[in-house]
């Protein structure tokens, strides 16, 4: 029996932020209906069919800002929308790329053809994300699929260490 309180180590890891980043969408895409709906009655010009209209809009608000869910176990990263999921497998990867400096994305390649864009900046705050992923490029290394993107990954983990010991540094008060 597994003591409570604690998680399977076994078991998936996912976005620790995702639940607060679904409620800032959610409270965004809201503030707008609310907004819209109040101008549009104070002005006089509010009818079922603009109503059905902003809720609408305020529908395609949320789905514009709901974030990408994002899990990983032992040699797998998958990303969930609200419509699609990508898998790969970390273990048999075979590219893995860096686009962009301000907006970045990672996009990873495994030998089964399955394809995944996120966010490097989601692997930085979530050190057990990165680790799974980690753990699975060494593995694809091991195994001679990984070719391309070795030295992204390199400055991708020197940025998540960098990060992961100024937190440490914060937390004790050292800074």
């Amino acid at each position: 029996m597994r003591p409570s309180g604690r998680s399977d180590p076994s078991g998936p890891t996912g976005d620790r932020h995702w639940h607060g980043t679904v409620r800032l969408a959610a409270g965004y895409a809201l503030a707008f209906g609310a907004l819209t709906l109040l101008i549009d009655y104070d002005a006089g010009t509010l009818t079922l069919a603009r109503a059905l209209l902003w809720l609408a809009l305020t529908t395609a608000v949320f789905a514009v800002l709901f974030p990408q869910r994002i899990t990983a176990g032992p040699g797998w990263l998958e990303v969930q929308g609200l419509a699609v999921r990508h898998r790969v497998d970390t273990d048999a990867l075979v590219s893995v790329r860096l686009y962009g400096r301000v907006s970045a994305h990672l996009i990873l390649r495994d030998t089964h053809g399955n394809r995944l864009e996120l966010d490097p900046r989601t692997l930085v705050t979530n050190p057990l994300l990165w680790h799974e992923l980690d753990t699975g490029v060494r593995h694809s290394l091991a195994r001679g699929t990984l070719c391309q993107g070795t030295n992204a990954l390199r400055h991708l983990g020197h940025e998540i260490d960098d990060e992961t010991a100024l937190s440490v540094l914060r937390a004790s008060g050292m800074t």
